[in-house]
């Protein structure tokens, strides 16, 4: 994807959120640095799930940036009353865990784009500030931890 003059591949993994997946879903969430948590807007079961997912990556990952993603938002345009989920539940969820929150339709393609030129301008934006803050160099007056020497370098 281009943000700006720079150019940032996403790697994608879909988990699909299954609970007979939930123990191997770790070993593709660690060292994420995104992820977009979906539920479906016309099943309020699904939403009490993603929550569950929230709470599990940032017991693991507490500086991943979390997107909240509404889908099957074309269901709601044929049909109002199938939502299951308050867009301002979901909005105060959201504001309170510190995500941002899209309302998709993988029918339609309605805001999918949108929501992964996000998820890279905020990771090209916090990778820029994380190396403008990082120390350079090394402290060469560190002291060594004892324990690595105990062992082998008496």
């Amino acid at each position: 994807m281009s943000v700006g003059d720079r150019t940032v591949t996403l790697g994608i993994w879909d988990t699909a959120g299954s609970e007979r997946y939930e123990a191997m879903s770790r070993i593709y969430y660690r060292g994420a640095k995104a992820a977009i948590v979906c539920y479906d807007l016309t099943d309020s079961s699904s939403f009490e799930r993603a929550k569950f997912w929230v709470k599990e990556l940032r017991s693991l990952e507490e500086g991943c940036q979390i997107y909240l993603c509404g889908t099957k938002s074309d269901l709601l345009e044929e049909d109002r009353r199938r939502r299951r989920v308050d867009f301002h539940d979901v909005q105060d969820y959201a504001d309170n865990i510190k995500a941002q929150l899209f309302e998709t339709s993988s029918k339609t393609g309605q805001s999918v784009d949108e929501l992964f030129q996000k998820v890279a301008e905020d990771y090209v934006s916090v990778a820029a500030f994380q190396v403008m803050t990082e120390d350079k160099g090394v402290d060469l007056g560190q002291k060594a931890n004892p324990y690595f020497y105990s062992c082998c370098h008496h």
